[in-house]
């Protein structure tokens, strides 16, 4: 059975709900919807504002169609900059590492971009780690349930060539100031960076080296106003830093990368 808006009321509950793209909303809504009766209640919880790719079950990124679960982290579409710096530099069958993966579409992008890409992925949310393997284990992904690398198998310590990362970078006290939709829906481990925002980055920066092949990369998304203290923590851990922003995804990201010479050996 297809389902019809034909008075547009879909469109006009969206848009006096404050949805800016009410009209592409309410067209997805009715293709998603079975009857009329399902496309109320799919417009009422958009209306009390879930995440529009939640209740679809699925969201757009990078030319793929990435399963969403509720309660997951949605993929923002600007995180598409760091799908492109990362497959800037990753050679067919290279070893990626997908950490704080939320969905799994970051890793999922880049394999998709890249042949052979030998992928892992891993978060600390289990509703975020099933929602990946939905999405990576039919590609030959391998996802993993903990706390940044002690999720990961040792065997790929030293062995990471492309290790990417969108880990929360929301300051604690901007978390009250995000959209309903992301502060109510989404979890706030995928979300609550710390005092400053860059927390995680630390924490992840810290630990990269050692699990980065030699001339292996490190690369993170992070806010403009933060990406210098996220490539301060990459360059503090022996990493080469650098940053990079696009005016066309309003993204900014750090890479760092571990030199092709052998790390210090340190006591």
């Amino acid at each position: 059975m297809t389902t019809t808006d034909p008075d547009g009321a879909t469109v006009l509950r969206l848009r006096a709900a404050g949805c800016v793209f009410a009209e592409d909303e309410a067209r997805l809504l009715v293709e998603a919807a079975r009857t009329p009766e399902e496309l109320h209640d799919l417009t009422r919880r958009r209306v009390l504002g879930e995440p529009l790719e939640a209740i679809l079950g699925w969201a757009e990124f990078c030319g793929l169609r990435v399963i969403v679960e509720s309660g997951v982290f949605v993929p923002r579409q600007r995180t598409t900059y760091l799908v492109e710096q990362a497959v800037a530099v990753t050679s067919p069958g290279a070893v990626v590492v997908d950490l704080c993966c939320g969905t799994g579409a970051i890793g999922a992008a880049v394999a998709a971009r890249v042949p052979g890409t030998r992928l892992y992925a891993c978060d600390i949310e289990p509703a975020s780690v099933r929602c990946a393997r939905r999405n990576l284990e039919p590609i030959g992904g391998h996802v993993y349930e903990g706390d940044l690398y002690d999720a990961l198998p040792g065997r790929l310590r030293g062995a990471v060539d492309v290790l990417v990362v969108n880990a929360p970078y929301v300051p604690t006290d901007e978390i009250a100031m995000m959209p309903p939709e992301a502060r109510e829906h989404e979890p706030l481990v995928a979300l609550d960076g710390g005092f400053d925002g860059v927390e995680v980055h630390r924490r992840v920066a810290e630990g990269a080296a050692r699990w980065l092949a030699p001339g292996g990369h490190l690369i993170i998304e992070t806010g403009e106003s933060q990406a210098a203290w996220t490539a301060a923590a990459m360059s503090a851990h022996g990493l080469v830093a650098r940053t990079a922003t696009s005016d066309e995804w309003y993204c900014t990201v750090a890479v760092g990368q571990r030199p092709h010479a052998p790390l210090p050996i340190r006591s």
